[in-house]
């Protein structure tokens, strides 16, 4: 029966080429619509990657479907955060316990071992294949490609096609269907810091590399042949902003002034403010993700701003426990598809939620000396009581089998208790003397 019923999966991103390979294994027709060309072949989206930060629920998926090692050597371990501060001065803090990392990966390498993969395992691609629209009621796809429409019916159509997601346009002309976007304030564009001439790392390779300015940030992720690429996040209006410096020459000096031990590794600078593009950043949120045979997945249904780091790895997951369902229900789709929204939603809503509030902890408050004391009480607890007291980054990052969902309440929980903690008098110097047991009993009894 499942080799009989035929799946389209509308992008072959991240995502899409993940989902393909989980229903190839289980023995359906698969095939993906891509409207960009095959990047295997051309290179495209230059300026656009945001390097990303591979972790435990992707690197589960991954193993799931026989690459996370392949991944892992073509990928840099980073421990934690090196903060640089405008005099160039450096302080590293850690993500989690010793052992404890996040994986600098390339967007595009990372999509194209996804992509031969899934054909290894006999998914068919289709590139230059545009979905400019989607019959709900007979599940068909209708497809622009060398200037003329074809339409395609299948058994189900899954939207794997991004935060502007064309299945979900169609969706969203349909009755009682919930949507939302919301862009930040602040976009993005791209820089690089090359390898040295030995092919050496200019910066310590296993970190992330936070330049934290309060309403800005620079950051930069390490890549396995010594160059980094670099990201800022900056307001589109304003001063500083975008906007304010439209001249690259006015960009170049407040980057001198600004960034001044970063200048020095950015020679292509000037070149990359005039030709990579600025880009903006959005959440995205709606209900249902499915309506009859279609069904939204990864940023269609659910795009986050990327300050937690999850955006894939939240997709990831998307795929992993849409295949334990099938697992469970013995791929019986009419039972399958609701409650996998029913059970994913709350999750999504809550990273998205998490996202937001990490930019501005990285923007603002990294280099903050209170909230530094608050993250070393907060170690201490869970040094002592490593399963009662989780950080939240550690329950998002690192505890894969943690709900996004839970790990919000409990960290809502734990940071109205690290509040009044915060308020003793002289805690800075006597929070060794605390109660930790009576703190970790709060969080149980709450």
């Amino acid at each position: 029966m499942k080799k009989n019923k035929h799946i389209a999966v509308v992008g072959g991103g991240l995502v899409g080429s993940m989902l393909s390979v989980y229903l190839a294994k289980r023995g359906y027709r698969v095939s993906v619509f891509e409207r960009r060309s095959d990047m295997r072949k051309h290179s495209g989206d230059a300026g656009r990657s945001i390097n990303l930060a591979l972790s435990n629920r992707g690197i589960k998926s991954l193993e799931e479907i026989g690459l996370a090692e392949q991944l892992k050597q073509a990928s840099v371990p980073m421990r934690g955060r090196m903060m640089h501060d405008v005099n160039g001065k450096l302080t590293f803090q850690p993500y989690g316990k010793e052992g404890q990392f996040i994986n600098s990966v390339s967007r595009s390498e990372l999509n194209k071992v996804l992509m031969t993969q899934a054909e290894k395992n006999g998914v068919t691609f289709f590139f230059d294949h545009r979905c400019v629209g989607v019959d709900l009621k007979e599940t068909t796809l209708s497809l622009l490609s060398d200037g003329r429409t074809i339409h395609e019916q299948f058994d189900n159509i899954i939207g794997a096609d991004g935060a502007f997601s064309s299945v979900r346009g169609t969706m969203q002309i349909t009755e009682r269907f919930d949507y939302s976007q919301d862009y930040i304030d602040h976009g993005y564009k791209e820089f690089t810091i090359p390898a040295g001439t030995g092919g050496e790392f200019l910066m310590e390779k296993n970190a992330l590399h936070i330049w934290p300015r309060e309403s800005y940030m620079l950051i930069a992720l390490p890549n396995p042949d010594g160059s980094f690429t670099c990201t800022l996040f900056f307001p589109f209006e304003g001063t500083p902003s975008f906007n304010s410096l439209s001249n690259p020459n006015d960009f170049f000096g407040f980057f001198k002034e600004t960034f001044p031990d970063a200048i020095p590794l950015m020679p292509s600078l000037l070149q990359e403010l005039k030709e990579n593009p600025t880009s903006s950043l959005l959440t995205i949120r709606c209900y249902p993700w499915t309506i009859q045979n279609t069904l939204l997945i990864g940023d269609a249904a659910h795009g986050i701003v990327p300050f937690y780091g999850q955006g894939m790895n939240a997709g990831f997951e998307d795929c992993r426990i849409l295949n334990n369902l099938l697992n469970e229900f013995g791929d019986d789709w009419d039972t399958i598809v609701p409650a996998f929204q029913q059970s994913r939603k709350p999750d999504t809503d809550a990273i998205a939620t998490l996202a937001l509030a990490n930019f501005i902890e990285m923007r603002d408050l990294v280099a903050d000396a209170d909230f530094l004391l608050r993250k070393k009480i907060e170690a201490k607890l869970h040094e002592l009581f490593p399963d009662r007291w989780i950080p939240l980054y550690s329950m998002v990052t690192f505890h894969e089998n943690i709900r996004y969902s839970d790990a919000l309440k409990t960290g809502l929980k734990q940071q109205q208790i690290m509040d009044k903690v915060m308020k003793t008098p002289g805690i800075e110097t006597t929070w060794q003397a605390l109660d930790f047991q009576q703190l970790v009993r709060q969080i149980e009894e709450a």
